[in-house]
């Protein structure tokens, strides 16, 4: 009975050293588990006193009983005539307490394998309990795990001999894995089961490229630069707003790294997604418009009590602005935690509704005034640049007249005309027309639409929906206006940089300074 005991105190042991548990911890384990026992047998009133000594394998097991000179219960008292048997030297009387030693024959076998069942339960579950709270601290940090399973809806990860779970749903779709590799991911979830905490790990959540920015530049970790919203399509692309808290540090300089070394790291790591750093902006309209990038937007209303904003895009903008399966707009709503209306009005009739304020968005050949101008008139004016009439009527008195010397009255004649020929625009011309891209209500949807010159619209004629998810972003901060925006593409890909500005007027020439100067 005895070798019985020493097998639980050295598999307690043994189980301690392997799982690295305290042998502290152990041993109050077992003093929990022993005083039971004894309390089964004996009566839950019993007062145990259990000692154990894990390194030498040894417990010993000692009921406090009291010394009276007759016995009524022998669970709780004994005579003063047995207690000078069993220790003849000690100085004892009645009322005194005397710890009797319960020796493993008393217990019976029964008791003692109850014990080690019992232990080994009890060990069980504070393992569970050491998992938990270990891996609920760690939630946000990145862990550095083996795969050692793969399968087809999950990975098995070994990392300190704890098993992590990375479930397809938190992978990035375009990664393949294999046993044995290191893998690196963030701690994401830990779940109370029956069987155990189950730890979730992700590469696919936002926290996980936050973390990899604190690793990996060193003004994040420090605090210079603070990162304020992420939005992200795990393996396709990412945007990262960021702001810097001092003002000798440009936030996405510090972020792209010298020759976008920084930046580099981080989309090696996550399987060249592209990743674009823009600066934040508490300005709802300067944000959205950076949020957008690559396109450049021509101006952008915002609505905040409804959480929806109105983007206007040249036509050549469009497609940059909606992105490869809608990515970049939906990128942008998450950002900016709005539903973005994405329309497209033709180039000629927003340069003209900007600069004129005028309807007419057609334009029309030079040579078509060959008769009213003269054939030598005419080429003076093809020779100076002027190739439409529209150039001929943004251009100023003082510039026609240094270009094709003719006298500021003919240059009012010649303007006057060719405004008569724009005011005989053909009926059903006026206006302009638009396409509508929108993430409200979760989707993406298109539309084509005639703006006329009232400004009624009539009813959609094509619709086409795509899928799209939109989730919270964080309070919006100020930063410098008309800063760099970083776009990484991957590490064979060159970096990309525009100078972003506020919405027209403040910062964008206007297509009638454009022609000027082509013309100069």
């Amino acid at each position: 009975m005895r070798n019985d005991k020493s097998e639980i105190i050295s598999a307690a042991a043994e189980i301690a050293k392997e799982k690295g548990i305290d042998k502290e911890v152990v041993s109050e384990i077992l003093e929990e588990v022993f005083s039971g026992i004894v309390k089964k047998k004996y009566g839950e009133d019993v007062e145990t006193d259990i000692v154990t000594n894990a390194d030498r394998g040894e417990i010993e097991i000692f009921v406090i009983k009291a010394i009276v000179e007759h016995v009524e219960n022998p669970a709780k008292e004994i005579s003063l005539e047995t207690v000078k048997q069993l220790d003849p030297d000690g100085e004892f009387e009645i009322g005194d307490q005397y710890p009797e030693e319960v020796s493993p024959d008393e217990l019976g076998r029964r008791y003692v394998v109850f014990a080690r069942q019992t232990f080994l339960q009890r060990l069980h579950e504070y393992e569970k309990n050491v998992i938990y709270d270990e891996y609920n601290k760690m939630i946000g940090e990145i862990v550095v795990g083996e795969i050692y399973q793969v399968k087809r809806d999950f990975i098995l990860v070994n990392h300190n001999r704890r098993e992590l779970f990375l479930p397809r749903s938190e992978q990035i779709s375009n990664e393949h894995y294999r046993k044995n590799s290191t893998i690196r991911a963030v701690v994401k979830e830990v779940r109370k089961g029956m069987t155990g905490p189950q730890v979730i790990i992700s590469r696919a959540d936002p926290m996980f490229l936050k973390k990899l920015f604190e690793m990996e530049i060193p003004e994040i970790f420090d605090g210079v630069v603070e990162i304020k919203a992420i939005a992200r399509e795990p393996g396709k692309r990412a945007k990262v707003a960021v702001i810097s808290t001092d003002a000798r540090v440009d936030a996405v300089g510090a972020c792209v790294g010298m020759k976008g070394v920084r930046i580099h790291s981080i989309v090696r790591e996550l399987n060249n997604e592209n990743i674009d750093v823009l600066p934040y902006s508490e300005d709802p309209v300067a944000f959205v418009e950076r949020a957008l990038t690559p396109a450049k937007v021509s101006r952008v209303e915002v609505y905040l009590e409804s959480r929806k904003a109105q983007v206007w895009v040249d036509t050549n903008q469009e497609s940059i602005a909606i992105g490869k399966e809608g990515v970049n707009v939906k990128l942008a709503s998450r950002l900016t935690g709005l539903d973005i209306d994405l329309m497209r009005e033709a180039v000629a009739a927003e340069a003209n509704a900007r600069n004129k304020g005028k309807a007419e968005e057609y334009d029309i050949d030079l040579s078509e005034f060959k008769e009213e101008l003269g054939e030598e008139l005419l080429t003076k004016f093809l020779d100076a640049g002027y190739m439409t009439a529209r150039n001929v009527l943004d251009a100023t008195e003082e510039e026609v007249h240094a270009d094709v010397s003719i006298s500021q009255e003919e240059i009012a004649k010649i303007k006057e005309m060719m405004l008569k020929e724009f005011e005989e625009e053909p009926e059903g011309e006026t206006g302009s027309e638009s396409i509508e891209v929108s993430t409200s209500n979760g989707g993406v949807s298109a539309r084509a639409r005639k703006q006329s010159e009232n400004g009624k619209s009539p009813q959609p004629k094509v619709e086409t929906p795509e899928t799209v998810s939109a989730s919270q972003s964080e309070e919006r901060p100020t930063f410098p206006e008309n800063a760099n925006v970083a776009s990484a593409v991957g590490p064979d890909k060159e970096q990309e940089f525009s100078d972003e500005s506020l919405p027209q007027g403040e910062g964008h020439p206007t297509d009638s300074e454009t022609e000027s100067k082509s013309r100069g």
